[in-house]
């Protein structure tokens, strides 16, 4: 693999989406509220685990932007994203299994995570098990087996997903249906290799849509609310993560069936 290969538009989507969340961080001094929350009530130095956080969410945002750092600014990512679903989100679910909000909050990460994986696995010179068409193929994996949280949330809590539908747009509950099975579809066309290029390009163009209809609303009316800035650019992350995913399959016909999706992109 090229280390100093251009860089895509999803990686500086996900790039840019780091920055601004390491921003926040600086901003606020405070993690990235309910979607970084630490899990251990008044642990000692939370404002500097918050702080750095924020600086390795700028330090690898910006690494990714330039080729000759974006090798060393992916592996970093990748751990770090690592770390954020198994420290911050998988004890949520082992104490509450039972709630969706909790597997919906690790699978958002893990979204994010498939994708910096994606990254570190295009951008390594050595193909091992973490890199490589293997790494390709577990970040692929790992992605479609995110999708059924954020979909079976959309079903969970339709109320709640069809109020933050814009009021301009006719049967806000159907869209909160029509979103949560777009998901699960997506998720079975890439785990299944059922046309999972358009699978995973759809889910990704989705959840951009779903982030500029949604949020960017909310700051344009509200431009001080620290909760939407938030909001939108964890779901941005989300986005770009969902759109490296999409990218693994550049190359690939549109049309195309294959039960092991493990090709790298095309250069």
């Amino acid at each position: 693999m090229d280390r100093s290969r251009s860089s895509s538009p999803a990686q500086l989507a996900l790039a840019l989406s780091m920055i601004a969340l390491g921003c926040l961080g600086f901003i606020h001094g405070d993690v990235a509220m309910v979607w970084q929350h630490i899990p251990f009530e008044h642990l000692p130095g939370q404002r500097a685990i918050a702080y750095a956080c924020a600086t390795i969410e700028l330090a690898t945002g910006l690494g990714l932007l330039l080729p000759s750092t974006a090798a060393t600014a992916s592996a970093v990512l990748f751990v770090f994203m690592a770390l954020w679903v198994v420290v911050l989100k998988l004890p949520a679910v082992l104490v509450a299994p039972g709630m969706e909000a909790t597997w919906l909050g690790a699978g958002e990460i893990a979204v994010i995570l498939a994708g910096s994986w994606i990254l570190l696995a295009t951008h390594a010179r050595r193909p091992t098990f973490l890199v490589g068409t293997g790494g390709v193929r577990c970040a692929r994996i790992l992605f479609a087996l995110s999708l059924p949280t954020i979909g079976l949330a959309h079903f969970f809590y339709a109320e709640q997903t069809a109020a933050l539908v814009p009021a301009w747009l006719p049967w806000r509950m159907g869209w909160a249906y029509f979103t949560g099975a777009a998901s699960l579809a997506a998720c079975l066309g890439v785990l299944l290799g059922i046309l999972p290029r358009l699978a995973a390009t759809l889910e990704s163009a989705m959840l951009g849509v779903i982030t500029v209809l949604v949020w960017a609303p909310a700051i344009i009316t509200n431009p001080t609310d620290r909760t939407a800035w938030t909001a939108l650019v964890i779901s941005a992350a989300i986005a770009s993560g969902a759109w490296l995913v999409a990218e693994s399959y550049r190359g690939e016909p549109w049309l195309a069936r294959d039960r092991y999706p493990s090709a790298l992109p095309a250069r």
